[in-house]
């Protein structure tokens, strides 16, 4: 009995400490762009700061030597008294790090400093000074670093496009290769989404890389900052992998690691709006995949949570825990608490679904006189869209009239990139879907217009006027879109411009554009109800728990009326 002991002990033990596989994939990205160097030194003739730069965008095997042992070409940085540096471009927004290869042409010992960038302008920034919000916070952007002569050295774990290289001590560094190390979750897009608006289709792409960037070693708010599973952020996220990868682990693994990691006595993330959120995650998940032995998992912890929550509500159905929702509405306490109202109400009937599938009567019960005690007031959502989204959505608010009253109002101030899919989802309930589709081609389009390969995590369109490109080297005269904006924790170059929460609109155009919905848990049937507005065609499809899609076309015939397909696999039932 007790070796039957001591070998259970050794069994658990290795389970507990076993190693562990990493599920991303490690990919190798060249440069495809010089974007500055530094000017050749005066002095001595045959004296240069940088030089044969253009070899670095060359493909690479990522081998010392790359051209042959005899050969000495390779980009040469030479420091003479002066630091010289380059800047690379890698063409789109990455995960990951740097590998430098360094030939034997170069000092022995060289130190070099580098610069990580989402934007250009970040390279050019002091992250140790904390230079207009620059910052190493959560990960390291702005570092010194010895490098091997005839060999090779990689860095780095953060998001950026873009990279600064400054040789920092006297001597020769002969580079024959400078290669991005791309780390990223395979997972195959099985929903997807076409039009006749090649801005839309971009906007749409940019939205999925975007969450898919933030898939990491669990469902991120951002890639840069702040490399966290932040509950309220993941739900755009959540709503982008159901359509677009469908049911993929990191959600269920993310949800998993918060309810282990937070009591349930206790705020997800310290907020109490974020406990909301990491209910309406598990319930969304249930209802996408059908999958009750998941719900079963977390029962307890469900109830215990929300008897938590109950304490939030006073006697007059007036929630007063707590009231974040998102950056632009830090300023209107009135329209925070209000917008909080609706997510509380939209939670408590997403404990009902779950409680009724979990055959827990009590806990439904309870969750119906939350609500009913919600329901019963009308807030005022002060001006603010994000507060009169959730009103609407919520049905506390008629949904035409908060967007006769807010939605629509002011063209597209106070969008923000989180509650922007809230507000498109409440202009298409209250039948402005030409009006949601306009935000997202004007909204977010306007990030790719000044060269954003993924989404940021604040945006104003008052920002762009004469401003420089994220892509240029700083213009005197002009804004800098990244170093002169932004607030609360995110001023200048800390703002993040790859943020999951910002995807919303792939979801939204898959939803509402194509117009494919589940309308059942498991997503047993689906309805396809498109709106073109004033596109031509559009087509893609909405993925299914099981790997499988549902597929639509689109198309305006010649007098007005609207042409649809739709191939749905067998055993989904299809609501037209």
């Amino acid at each position: 009995m007790k070796n039957l002991t001591l070998l259970l002990f050794a069994v658990v033990a290795c389970w507990a400490w076993a190693d562990r596989v990493d599920p991303r994939v490690r990919t190798y990205v060249d440069p495809v762009r010089i974007v500055w160097k530094t000017a050749a030194a005066s002095g001595h003739s045959g004296r240069f700061a940088v030089a044969d730069e253009q070899t670095l965008l060359a493909p690479k095997h990522g081998q010392v030597p790359e051209l042959g042992w005899k050969v000495r070409t390779g980009c040469r940085l030479v420091n003479n008294g002066n630091a010289p540096g380059i800047v690379l471009d890698f063409g789109r927004e990455l995960h990951g790090g740097l590998q430098l290869a360094l030939s034997a042409a170069s000092t022995r010992n060289l130190r070099v400093r580098l610069r990580f960038g989402e934007s250009v302008a970040e390279t050019f920034s002091d992250a140790l000074s904390g230079e207009r919000g620059a910052s190493n916070d959560h990960a390291q952007r702005d570092l010194e670093l010895t490098l091997p002569v005839m060999g090779t050295q990689e860095i780095g774990n953060t998001g950026f496009r873009f990279v600064r290289i400054d040789l920092l001590l006297a001597g020769t560094a002969v580079f024959d290769s400078i290669r991005a190390i791309s780390l990223m979750r395979p997972m195959t897009a099985v929903g997807n989404f076409r039009s006749s608006d090649e801005r839309l289709n971009r906007v749409f792409d940019t939205a999925v890389r975007t969450v898919h960037l933030c898939c990491q070693d669990y469902l991120w708010d951002g890639i840069k900052r702040d490399r966290l599973v932040w509950m309220g952020d993941t739900h755009p996220e959540t709503m982008v992998i159901l359509n677009v990868f469908g049911a993929a682990a990191i959600l269920p693994e993310s949800l998993d690691y918060m309810a282990a990691t937070t009591p349930p006595d206790q705020w997800m993330n310290t907020m109490p709006t974020y406990t909301f959120w990491w209910i309406r995650n598990v319930a969304e998940w249930y209802r996408y995949t059908g999958d009750r032995s998941y719900l079963a998992k977390h029962a307890d912890y469900l109830d215990k949570t929300f008897a938590h929550v109950e304490k939030g509500l006073d006697k007059d159905g007036v929630w007063t825990a707590g009231n974040f929702l998102d950056w632009p509405t830090k300023h209107n306490d009135k329209a925070a608490t209000a917008g909080t109202q609706g997510l509380a109400l939209e939670t408590a009937r997403e404990v009902v679904l779950m409680a009724e599938a979990l055959n827990r009567p009590a806990l439904a019960a309870r969750a119906r006189a939350f609500a009913a005690k919600i329901a019963a007031q009308k807030p005022d959502p002060n001006g603010a869209k994000s507060a009169a989204a959730l009103l609407a959505l919520a049905g506390l608010c008629d949904p035409k009239e908060m967007y006769d009253a807010v939605l629509g109002q002011k063209g597209h101030a106070d969008v923000s990139t989180f509650y922007g899919y809230y507000m498109l989802e409440a202009m298409s309930r209250a039948g402005a879907h030409q009006r949601a589709l306009d935000t997202v081609r004007d909204y977010w389009g306007a990030m790719l217009d000044v060269g954003a390969t993924s989404f940021w995590e604040d945006f104003n369109l008052a920002w762009t006027n004469n401003c420089f490109r994220i892509d240029e080297v700083p213009v005197p005269g002009k804004k800098d879109i990244h170093g002169d904006y932004g607030e609360f924790c995110y001023p200048g170059f800390r703002h993040s411009f790859c943020h999951g929460w910002s995807g919303g609109p792939a979801a939204w155009c898959i939803n509402h554009v194509l117009g494919i919905r589940p309308l059942d848990v498991g997503c047993r049937t689906v309805e396809v109800k498109p709106f073109l507005g004033d596109l031509a065609w559009a087509e893609g499809a909405m993925a299914l728990p099981d790997g499988r899609a549902v597929m639509v076309r689109a198309s305006r015939n010649p007098d007005g009326t609207m042409a649809v397909t739709v191939d749905a696999p067998p055993g989904i039932k299809v609501v037209r």
